[in-house]
């Protein structure tokens, strides 16, 4: 990666719809280049993916907790049952396995209060090998990007 390819995924990172040919424009490239450094970022895997980011609260997702979570024991074997069935639930955006006083804290996002505590009771507390579960609600946003600083 050279300087051109880092200014390239930071005008990607702030809007991934711009066209080749305003990236050219931007970069000082022929499009064609801008198009073919796209191309090897993908292949080199720098760029995983393409997405539209919603806004929560205009979707009714706008209750954020984030839920620490340990596991009855740490074994292979109830991890990755754990892990499975997990990554299969809706309302859980990310899930992290860490180190600490809990096993993963999961970021999860409903509608409301009466949502999360539908999600737990039918959904969360169902799965297997769950000892315990502490729920943290978000107050407020202070920062929130999906941009690396290369």
């Amino acid at each position: 990666m050279d300087v051109l390819d880092t200014k390239l995924l930071a005008l990607l990172q702030k809007d991934a719809k711009q066209t080749t040919k305003e990236l050219s424009l931007k970069l000082n490239l022929s499009v064609t280049a801008v198009y073919e450094r796209i191309k090897k970022l993908e292949r080199e895997g720098i760029v995983s993916h393409y997405v539209a980011l919603l806004n929560r609260n205009k979707i009714n997702k706008g209750f954020v907790v984030f839920c620490h979570l340990k596991l009855i024991q740490h074994s292979r074997e109830f991890l990755t049952t754990f892990e499975k069935e997990v990554v299969q639930l809706d309302e859980v955006l990310e899930c992290f396995h860490v180190s600490g006083d809990y096993d993963y804290i999961l970021k999860i996002c409903v509608k409301d209060m009466e949502a999360y505590r539908e999600f737990m009771v039918t959904k969360l507390t169902t799965l297997q090998h769950i000892g315990s579960t502490h729920s943290t609600f978000m107050i407020g946003e202070v920062k929130n990007t999906t941009e690396f600083t290369l």
